[in-house]
């Protein structure tokens, strides 16, 4: 990566707020910006050693076997690895909210505002994963606005017009830990790095392990980046077919190591690729080992709910059982348009369930009462606490 000096102005919103004598010292020197070398014609395996390309080989063979065994289970663990990996992506920028507030924002019920903001994240993952091929342009604007239409949207959907810099300095890019490249350039790299990522003669895994890095050295929007440059890991992994059926929870496996990933972004931005790919190697290995846990103890519950419902089964109850596996906290009204029966119908479907003890009362209030999944949210946050530790897998 190279590198290109860049004069520097106040922003007109700080004009009156800060010292002349500050304002002078500034603007009388430039700020040096990146340059993302293209990669579009990046030939990887020259940088990585045969060990590091049988590592990440086997990796990825990890992925496509979860991503097979998952999809034949009786839960809807597409739904619930969807959910559980949005909250890891999120918690990487330090926007945590448990299971439990992050399907009451689902419903369109208040949680606070990180539950809100995970969810968000959790509808542009989908979009990202509903992709029909490899990311274009307009689709990573598209995931942008989703992830950020209802928090900042003014920006949302839209690359940034001005500088952006990672770390301490507040007034000016001088002496940030890293640069991105000026907002002009960011057109060409976007295009750049779209032709990577169209290209089918590569390791997937190693593909979206440096799509990322390269976008993230971008750096396009002013907010959301890594969070929408891990949704484009899924597009990726999706589109070279290592996880078609389901969403391999990668960011829980970065999330054990965030600091070791943030230097293998780093180093990659220093000309070595090596180390991103071993960290998304390792970090694919962790979630594997993870999702099946949490694919173990969904199934368990799925099993322990088919002994103790009494329902009939054509009932709603049984439809509404698999479900609170993808939405573990659901109200009378959701109940209602899930089934698509009457008012009723859905209180006799969560009696039933309550019954058998998979649902429980959330909430005292009649008015806005909701009914919980208890062992399903235990399971989604025992795979959040397991995410944060760094031996697993």
């Amino acid at each position: 990566m190279s590198y290109e000096d860049v004069s520097w102005a106040l922003p007109a919103e700080l004009e009156g707020r800060v010292a002349i004598t500050d304002v002078v010292r500034l603007e009388a020197r430039p700020y040096q910006a990146a340059i993302a070398p293209a990669i579009a014609d990046l030939d990887p395996y020259r940088f990585l050693t045969a060990a590091r390309a049988d590592d990440v080989a086997s990796a990825a063979a990890e992925i496509s076997a979860f991503d097979r065994d998952v999809a034949g289970l009786p839960v809807p663990m597409p739904a619930v690895l969807l959910r559980t990996e949005s909250a890891s992506s999120s918690q990487i920028e330090h926007l945590t909210a448990n299971a439990r507030n992050l399907a009451t924002a689902a419903l369109g019920l208040r949680a606070g505002e990180n539950a809100e903001l995970v969810a968000d994240n959790a509808a542009a993952m989908r979009r990202a994963i509903d992709l029909a091929g490899p990311p274009t342009r307009e689709q990573i604007l598209a995931i942008h606005e989703t992830l950020l239409h209802r928090s900042d949207p003014e920006i949302a959907g839209t690359f940034r017009a001005g500088p952006v810099w990672i770390g301490r300095p507040d007034l000016s890019p001088h002496g940030a830990d890293f640069i991105p490249p000026r907002w002009e350039r960011i057109e060409g790299s976007i295009s750049d790095l779209i032709a990577f990522a169209a290209r089918r003669d590569m390791n997937g895994l190693v593909q979206a392990a440096l799509a990322h890095a390269q976008f993230e050295t971008i750096h396009p929007f002013s907010d959301g980046n890594g969070r929408t440059g891990r949704a484009i890991v899924h597009a990726i992994l999706h589109a070279t077919g290592f996880a078609r059926n389901t969403t391999v929870p990668v960011s829980s496996g970065l999330l054990g190591d965030t600091g070791g990933y943030f230097r293998a972004l780093t180093s990659f931005r220093e000309g070595d690729i090596d180390p991103i790919v071993a960290t998304f190697a390792g970090a694919a290995r962790r979630a594997v080992t993870n999702g099946r846990q949490l694919a173990a103890d969904t199934s368990a519950i799925h099993e322990a709910w088919q002994r103790a419902i009494r329902a009939r089964r054509d009932s709603g109850a049984w439809r509404l059982a698999d479900h609170l596996f993808a939405q573990p906290v659901v109200n009378s009204a959701y109940v209602e348009r899930f089934l698509g029966s009457s008012r009723q119908g859905a209180f006799n479907a969560i009696a039933a369930l309550v019954t058998a003890g998979a649902l429980h009362q959330g909430s005292a209030d009649r008015r806005n009462q909701v009914w919980q999944a208890r062992e399903v949210l235990d399971a989604m946050d025992g795979f959040a606490a397991r995410a944060t530790r760094r031996n697993l897998g």
